[in-house]
């Protein structure tokens, strides 16, 4: 059964799933700081792991698995929240496998949309190598959180995609792949990126007909 970690704020009208990258745990520092955002703003958060990370809490270390070998982990925590339609989503490679199995689950009426942070568009330094014909087809709503300098996908990358139109991109200036700034470079600090993430995905969701938008 998949173990999830809750964050629970005192009221809430949506619930978010969130997976984390390929090679940091659930409850890794940028995660914590992204479920503290987002419980800041009445979203309650469910944080899982998938299995080969999960095996390194026992000291058996496993290297990520292909994404699309992840699916069925990712469909078996969405049924353990249970409840109504929610938002799922992830840290680069956990956005990634969420956008694979999206449609069906929004199909069958247990996902209404998926945010993804710092979507790993392409192995770094191999920009031929992309990961994005299913998001040329993907009917669920999806907003995805970018940093203009992420080695996995820069805006000048990702200008030459055919995306679908239900994708949404928020770059945000001078973010790298842990979609941190150089506040010397760019005027932002992490926290000033934190708080965007924070708004971006709270709009995001009030926008979903379950909450009362279009």
């Amino acid at each position: 059964m998949t173990e999830l970690l809750w964050d629970v704020p005192d009221s809430y009208s949506t619930t978010i799933l969130l997976a984390h990258g390929a090679g940091a745990a659930m409850d890794s520092p940028g995660m914590n700081d992204v479920a503290a955002v987002l419980v800041a703003r009445g979203i309650r958060v469910a944080r899982f792991e998938f299995a080969y990370m999960a095996a390194r809490r026992s000291g058996t270390r496993k290297p990520p698995p292909r994404a699309d070998t992840l699916l069925g982990e990712y469909r078996d925590a969405i049924a353990a929240v249970g409840g109504g339609p929610l938002l799922i989503g992830g840290r680069s490679m956990g956005g990634r496998v969420a956008t694979m199995v999206a449609d069906d689950a929004a199909d069958a009426g247990l996902v209404y949309g998926v945010v993804c942070l710092a979507y790993p568009f392409h192995p770094p330094g191999k920009p031929e190598q992309t990961r994005t014909a299913h998001l040329e087809h993907l009917r669920t709503p999806t907003l995805i959180v970018q940093g203009e300098r992420d080695e996995f996908g820069t805006p000048a990358d990702v200008a030459g995609y055919s995306l679908s139109p239900a994708i949404e991109i928020l770059w945000l200036p001078d973010g790298d792949h842990g979609l941190v700034p150089r506040k010397s470079v760019s005027g932002f600090s992490k926290r000033d990126h934190l708080e965007t993430i924070g708004d971006a995905v709270a709009g995001f969701a009030s926008r979903a007909p379950e909450n009362g938008g279009g």
